[in-house]
């Protein structure tokens, strides 16, 4: 019998995550490290993160998810530099069989394409995703991403390496 702790699942019992809607994803770093970049002037009205490397294989790749999957949109993104928010939407069937991927399809494949163009795997286990419910939740979370480098210091994933 293992000693590790059990995980408890991330993923709605029996939600089929190929239907049309909107979705809060959160993707970390193996333990937390500062892979992505680092936030850039986070006292100023104009924060950023300056991305490394791999910071900008995970920027194409994000710009490309719209066009590897037909139904499939990115609303808005950030690229933190221990983690990334993406505001997907999922847009329905345009008519084929495997048109609408489910979720962990979609961000399973980005993880491993960012991780084969890097030569590492930056990433932790799995993903936490959030179901997008209407259109006020919609707008909280966009400005939610929009705001995550001005409020860096206070992110919970913060860490003070390479700040």
């Amino acid at each position: 019998m293992s000693n590790n702790p059990k995980r408890k699942p991330n993923r709605i019992p029996k939600y089929d995550y190929s239907q049309i809607g909107a979705y809060f994803i959160t993707i970390c770093t193996k333990d937390m490290k500062h892979l992505f970049g680092h936030i850039v002037g986070a006292a100023s009205c104009r924060p950023h993160t300056l991305l490394s490397n791999t910071g900008k294989i995970i920027e194409n790749e994000i710009n490309t998810l719209s066009t590897t999957y037909e139904t499939l949109t990115v609303d808005c993104y950030i690229i933190m530099p221990n983690h990334i928010h993406l505001l997907v939407s999922i847009h329905g069937s345009i008519g084929r069989q495997d048109a609408a991927p489910t979720l962990s399809r979609a961000i399973g494949m980005f993880k491993r394409a960012v991780s084969i163009k890097s030569k590492t795997s930056p990433w932790q286990k799995g993903f936490h995703d959030h179901v997008i419910r209407n259109d006020r939740a919609y707008q909280k979370i966009w400005q939610y991403i929009e705001n995550n480098p001005y409020t860096w210091v206070e992110d919970r994933y913060y860490t003070q390496e390479g700040s």
